[in-house]
């Protein structure tokens, strides 16, 4: 730790994937000496397309990547809708079941290129620990010690929890993930594979109408060359803890999906070699604070809105501007920060988490099959509505 450092300005975040290296970009601008640590051993690959819309491209733009986000977009051309024989019901280029409407200035982008361009526009300042976590909090008067998992022990004036939906970091100062997480209906399972379906900038909605295995989203990615591959589903027991293993996983997956049809059978094969599984309960996070003492939460970590609520990058994007710009404005002063921080975005917040209960009350109205058999226009299949994009673009960024 630089020995000149001023006082209150050495932060430590934990997590490297969108919040975190996003909120060391503009630390790092505003002179705060910033340590990311990071449990994987580098960028963790894959994922899936993640959308930076609304007020997050303005975001972006004061960032100076949305230029390059713009050049490694997913660049969707449309979607087909599918009905459980694989027949096509349904096609637009209006917008994409991940992206919304095409019409708009937003940016689909697959999550790790997001991630690697944010590091990218950290700058040299910014010190990387890979392959390293919290293991322990001491906090004192005037710093707070860290413990890492590796063995060594470095003292911080903040510590940014910015590790996910899971986050180690709240779950060593708030408590257990039972207190803060409120579990949503369904599971995703997302892997990524050849462009075995041949799409050109294309996404395939495959509805089958069954509660436990709801359907997959295809989409080519990376000018063609790759398939991600989604699928929903339900009535998954989220207190199996065999399910915390990815083989388990992956078997549950292929067990619902055994007879669905379609190209399933050769989607399924990719799946049990990829090397970016990832499988996960649609869940929200929800805190009376995001921050206790010289700890604050980012992102997911704080507010998690669930995949369905399309916003959670958007969301990582916007907090770490605001708390950036409250620790510069507060001179480091933590205390000030982090209550002006929650103050100037947990409405906006609100709003947002309540984006994904919308989309669990229109699933709750139709079966899946029912969606499929004769949508009409894109907003049956989609949430296009006005009301929807005055939430994602209902917040101004303040000058710092």
């Amino acid at each position: 730790m630089a020995s000149d450092t001023p006082a209150g300005k050495r932060v430590l975040i934990s997590g490297a994937s969108v919040a975190g290296p996003a909120l060391a970009h503009w630390l790092d601008r505003y002179g705060f000496h910033v340590t990311v640590v990071e449990r994987a051993p580098g960028l963790r690959p894959g994922g899936q397309a993640v959308d930076v819309r609304g007020t997050a491209i303005e975001a972006a733009a004061r960032m100076g990547v949305l230029e390059e986000l713009r050049e490694h977009a997913t660049d969707l051309r449309g979607m087909s809708v599918l009905d459980a024989d694989g027949n096509e019901t349904y096609s637009t280029t209006e917008a994409t079941a991940s992206g919304g409407r095409l019409d708009r200035d937003d940016v689909e982008i697959l999550r790790d290129d997001l991630a690697r361009i944010l590091v990218g526009a950290g700058g040299s300042g910014v010190e990387y620990l890979f392959d390293d976590s919290i293991a322990a909090l001491d906090e004192r008067p005037e710093e707070i010690r860290v413990r890492f998992a590796g063995g060594r022990e470095r003292a911080f004036d903040i510590v940014v929890g910015a590790d996910g939906v899971h986050s180690h970091t709240r779950s060593l100062v708030f408590g257990p993930e039972e207190r803060h997480l409120r579990p949503l209906a369904g599971h995703l399972g997302v892997w990524t594979a050849p462009n075995v379906l041949d799409l050109d900038r294309w996404q395939l909605a495959f509805l089958t109408g069954d509660p436990d295995a709801w359907g997959c989203l295809a989409m080519s990615v990376r000018k063609n060359a790759e398939l991600r591959v989604y699928v929903g589903l339900g009535g998954v027991d989220r207190t199996d803890r065999e399910l915390r293993d990815p083989r388990a996983q992956k078997r549950l997956i292929a067990e619902r999906y055994a007879q669905v049809g379609w190209e399933m059978p050769r989607l399924l094969e990719y799946m049990w070699e990829a090397p970016d599984f990832h499988f996960d309960g649609g869940a929200q996070v929800h805190l009376d604070a995001w921050s206790k003492g010289r700890v604050v939460l980012l992102g997911d970590a704080g507010y998690c809105g669930s995949p369905a609520s399309g916003q959670g990058t958007s969301m990582a994007l916007v907090g770490a501007y605001v708390l950036a710009g409250q620790l510069k404005a507060a001179d480091g002063d933590h205390r000030a920060a982090f209550a002006a921080y929650e103050r100037e975005l947990r409405d906006w917040v609100t709003a947002n988490q309540a984006l994904a209960h919308r989309s669990a009350a229109r699933r709750e109205h139709g079966t899946a099959q029912e969606a499929a058999e004769a949508p009409r226009d894109a907003s049956e299949v989609l949430d296009l509505s006005d009301d929807f994009y005055a939430v994602t673009d209902g917040f101004t960024l303040r000058d710092h």
